[in-house]
């Protein structure tokens, strides 16, 4: 009997890459919907069920001849060029293993090709079944610098975009990475800069860009132009100067390159995350399984957890017999607090020490550190500690050395507020050191992740959101119940987000207030409780005060009860900037939250995703008076089956929560 070979179509696509037209190749995904194609010219064009989604512009200017002592020039560097030499194709196929992300483990698969450019320089191409990523690399044991790299992204005409703009006119590559997504048509965005990620539709698919494995180099930024968005980067910096306040530097003075390294190295990959269906978009895995894998050993000694946070209740408690404030007896009702209702952290945000002078050594005299720490070890609640970027970086073994001997668990690290190639080994530095002494790390006033926490695992959580601190100081016409609908679809593809949700005080559309010093959150109670399962965030904060909880401990046990890392995540329903429905699983068990618009809608949930056998369902909504007084909420208690459907209701800014908990079915048996 003869051979048979049997080719599926993917298989089929795979190999069809190879053949001989011209020098025109094409590397397909692994279901051929996604297909990335290189002309003569180093053109690359992808395109998703044939119609063509994106083509990319992409160049290195590397400087030959750099001179240390004097700037480098435009006729001392030269372009990689857009000939190419086609070194093959083959396939990669990846388990990976991802603690304290939105699912424990998965798998990627794709088909990678390989170019050889000019002077020991080469382009690598993946296409995944979620979209296409490029990146440079040298085998060059020289110095290299880069003096800029092109990347020129074209989207057909008409497209729609979603983009956050620097919110600084004058320095646009010096801000904390927060800012409402400008939906808009692309040829009409705005003259600015606009940090990652981004996503431009076309037709019914979105392609949004983003970064990973950025590692000694700056990250990207946009602008667009026409039905362009065109790569922009800080420059490296040649001179840093301090603000007064909060001892934080900030660059000075820029060189006229933007990176240099020293031996063979690879550069970022450039992803273009791809989907016709926006349910996709929020698990979308390419970023953090294209990153470096991790680099500290075993995470055994990390534990994910939420926190109670002193800093958006602004230490506002009420009916205790002390003056509430930074000092040891408010952090002692904290940790009573944390205690009580089994949460493992407590911060201490700023103000611990005198962040003006940046004297992180020495803690205020108001603070009895050794204290709270030995205190909180007693009640099974550990410290994690706030400070500058550069302030724990210039006492860096010192601080980690003496912090972690006194007993704690971590840093709150914030105003990093930039991204150019030295912030970026900074953040690599402090990560790197933190794990040698057990240390975790929640990165503020940080750009979006770029896989990172995959790196380095110990990093638990980064801001580069428009979060909930944004609420103390927002105006009656911000509108976060949208921006809470779009930032899952669109940021949360990049990883984990540390929005700091938990708030008690709730309002409405017509009846929220501004108020900074007792602050309010836009949208439902149930709409703040839904955080707590739509966010990717293994280190979450209560951001209220410990006595407004007291006040309302069926939510707070809701909120405690649910777990900080899972196994599985779906998005079961959502549309970008309208709603969205997040199902977890931990165990056997799920966790289901919704949130909407100030646009009340109602969803009906399918439970075909339970394993058989019966579930107690706890389930949290809005209350029937929601649209006029935005704390109300119901909660009622069932048991529920995969056979079962939920329609809940969410009103004008609103949500909910579901937690769904297997029964166990004991047996027993006589005895004869």
């Amino acid at each position: 009997m003869k051979a048979k070979l049997l080719l599926t179509l993917p298989t089929l696509l795979f190999f069809l890459a190879h053949s001989v037209m011209a020098k025109d190749y094409t590397v397909a995904s692994p279901n051929g919907r996604i297909s990335a194609s290189v002309d003569d010219n180093r053109t690359l064009t992808v395109t998703f069920d044939g119609k063509e989604v994106v083509s990319v512009e992409t160049d290195m200017a590397i400087i030959k001849r750099y001179n240390q002592r004097s700037d480098a020039t435009a006729n001392s560097s030269f372009s990689l060029g857009r000939g190419y030499r086609y070194a093959g194709t083959r396939h990669v196929d990846d388990h990976i293993v991802a603690p304290f992300y939105r699912q424990a483990s998965f798998q990627m698969s794709g088909n990678q090709m390989d170019l050889r450019l000019a002077d020991g320089f080469g382009m690598q191409i993946r296409a995944y079944d979620e979209g296409v990523a490029y990146r440079f690399y040298t085998t060059n044991k020289k110095m290299t610098v880069v003096a800029d790299e092109t990347a020129d992204f074209r989207f057909p005409d008409d497209s729609k975009a979603w983009l956050a703009y620097s919110t600084n006119d004058e320095k646009p590559f010096a801000m904390a990475f927060q800012n409402f997504y400008d939906a808009t048509m692309l040829a009409e965005a705005k003259d600015k800069y606009a940090f990652l990620p981004a996503t431009v539709q076309s037709g019914n698919v979105k392609v949004t860009l983003l970064e990973s494995d950025l590692r000694s180099y700056p990250g990207m930024f946009v602008k667009a132009g026409g039905n362009h968005l065109k790569a922009a980067f800080a420059r490296y910096p040649k001179t840093m100067a301090y603000y007064k306040w909060r001892g934080m530097s900030y660059v000075e003075e820029t060189e006229s390159f933007i990176a240099k390294s020293e031996g063979a190295r690879t550069y970022p990959w450039r992803v273009m995350a791809i989907t016709d269906d926006d349910t996709q978009m929020p698990v979308n895995n390419l970023v953090y399984g294209l990153a470096t894998p991790n680099q500290i050993g075993s995470t055994d000694w990390i534990k994910p957890g939420k926190v109670a946070w002193d800093w958006w209740n602004d230490w506002n408690l009420k009916g205790v017999d002390f003056e509430a404030g930074i000092n040891t007896r408010t952090y002692q009702y904290y940790i009573d607090f944390a205690s009580k209702n089994h949460i493992p952290y407590v911060v201490l945000d700023e103000g611990w020490y005198d962040s003006s002078k940046g004297d992180i050594m020495n803690p205020i005299a108001d603070i009895d550190l050794q204290r709270l720490i030995d205190y909180g070890r007693q009640k099974g609640v550990d410290i994690v500690l706030w400070t500058v970027f550069n302030v724990l970086d210039e006492h860096l073994d010192e601080a980690c050395r003496t912090y972690a001997g006194m007993g704690i668990k971590g840093w709150k690290v914030d105003f990093m507020d930039r991204n150019d190639q030295t912030a970026v080994e900074m953040a690599e530095r402090l990560a790197r050191t933190c794990a040698s002494y057990h240390l975790l790390l929640d990165y503020h006033g940080f750009y979006a992740p770029t896989g990172m926490s995959r790196t380095y695992p110990n990093i638990l959580n980064y801001e580069g959101v428009f979060g909930m601190e944004e609420a103390r100081w927002a105006k009656k016409d911000t509108d976060m119940p949208e921006y809470d609908v779009t930032f899952p679809f669109i940021r949360m593809m990049a990883g984990n987000v540390d929005f700091t949700p938990g708030a008690m005080r709730n309002g409405t559309k017509e009846n929220w207030v501004e108020c900074y010093q007792n602050p309010v959150s836009m949208g439902t109670r149930c709409h703040q409780l839904a955080c707590y399962v739509v966010h990717d965030s293994p280190f979450t904060m209560l951001c209220d005060a410990p006595t407004n909880y007291e006040r309302e401990q069926d939510c707070v046990d809701l909120i405690t009860s649910i777990p900080d890392t899972f196994d599985e995540t779906r998005i079961t329903h959502g549309k970008l900037g309208k709603y969205i429905t997040v199902a977890r699983r931990a165990g056997s068990d799920w966790y289901l939250g919704g949130q909407t618009n100030w646009y009340g809608r109602e969803v009906t949930l399918s439970l075909d995703f339970l394993s058989p056998g019966t579930y107690e369902a706890t389930i949290a909504t809005d209350g029937i008076n929601a649209n006029h007084n935005a704390e109300d909420y119901l909660i009622v208690r069932k048991q529920l089956t995969a056979n079962d459907q939920l329609t809940l209701k969410m009103a004008s800014g609103g949500g909910f929560l579901v937690k769904l908990v297997k029964k166990e079915v004991l047996l027993t048996s006589k005895a004869k």
